[in-house]
């Protein structure tokens, strides 16, 4: 299986010196092209940072990040910013949806920042929403959808220029059980049809859906299934029975989907705590809202 990403030696310092935070501490990680990982950690674990990196939404402090075998680290912001519109498609838990748009609308909306023809991007939003079982949703609001309906729109938003890397963090988060197995077989089938999918979650039964595991604890990887040579329900097993790394301090009471409604009806959010959507030029930029204050700052 071919290389599509590999992480050598990386490091993520906070606050470097006596009182330093280290998120990511000497991690190594290598994904083939069209496999299925989940990653796992609790809270503090270095999921989300390992995440961060992946995404080329952050850079490491250290070590190399092998993308299709170019160094992730030697490329421009704007090379960057490439990436995350072209080579990654972005799923998270807050669905960041654009409240004001449709459904089409939210999944057409990057197509046009890419430069792609008007027939084009149609027909790829309109099969990108038929993939996702929205066809016939395609002109409500985000205020008019479930949270799983709405996740499904970003699913199809991620997926509509067909990016070979799905990268998800926390896609079920938000979603009672009933719409988090819809998104999951949906990640699925992306599999199926030869996507790359990265998972990150803190769910144990929703990393039991991929083909391999990797479990992060204290910002180091403390055990990856592709190494041990362990079979889909050795897996399964491990991960349900892991109750000491993940327990009941790591579980959240989930909504139901009647419940996410009238929150949505209530008051919309658009944007997630810790990332944002910047349109400038012709280009659609994801980025860390840390980062952006700390540029303006500057």
């Amino acid at each position: 299986m071919a290389s599509l990403i590999e992480i050598r030696n990386m490091c993520k310092i906070y606050n470097p010196g006596e009182n330093e935070v280290r998120a990511l501490d000497h991690v190594s990680l290598s994904i083939g092209e069209n496999e299925f990982v989940a990653i796992i950690g609790h809270s503090g674990s270095g999921k989300s940072t390992l995440m961060n990196m992946l995404g080329c939404l952050d850079v490491p402090t250290s070590g190399i990040y092998l993308l299709h075998g170019s160094d992730v680290s030697l490329l421009s912001d704007d090379e960057l910013s490439d990436i995350r519109n072209q080579e990654i498609g972005f799923i998270f838990q807050g669905f960041n949806l654009i409240s004001n748009l449709t459904a089409f609308e939210n999944v057409e909306l990057p197509l046009i920042y890419r430069g792609v023809s008007k027939r084009e991007r149609t027909n790829l939003a309109k099969e990108a929403l038929r993939k996702v079982g929205l066809e016939n949703r395609m002109t409500h609001k985000p205020s008019e959808m479930s949270g799983g309906q709405q996740q499904r729109v970003a699913i199809a938003r991620a997926i509509a220029q067909a990016p070979p890397v799905i990268l998800a963090d926390e896609p079920t988060g938000n979603l009672d059980s009933h719409s988090s197995q819809e998104i999951m077989n949906i990640l699925k089938q992306l599999h199926a049809e030869g996507r790359t999918v990265i998972v990150i979650t803190h769910d144990n039964d929703i990393a039991a859906n991929a083909k391999r595991i990797v479990h992060i604890e204290d910002g180091r990887i403390t055990s990856d299934s592709a190494n041990e040579g362990l079979s889909r329900d050795d897996i399964a097993k491990e991960i349900r029975g892991n109750s000491t790394m993940y327990g009941e301090e790591d579980s959240m009471q989930l909504p139901s989907e009647d419940d996410i409604r009238k929150e949505n009806e209530e008051a919309y959010i658009s944007q997630t705590d810790d990332y944002d959507l910047d349109v400038k030029d012709e280009t659609i930029d994801l980025h860390l809202i840390g980062d952006k204050q700390n540029e303006q700052e500057e």
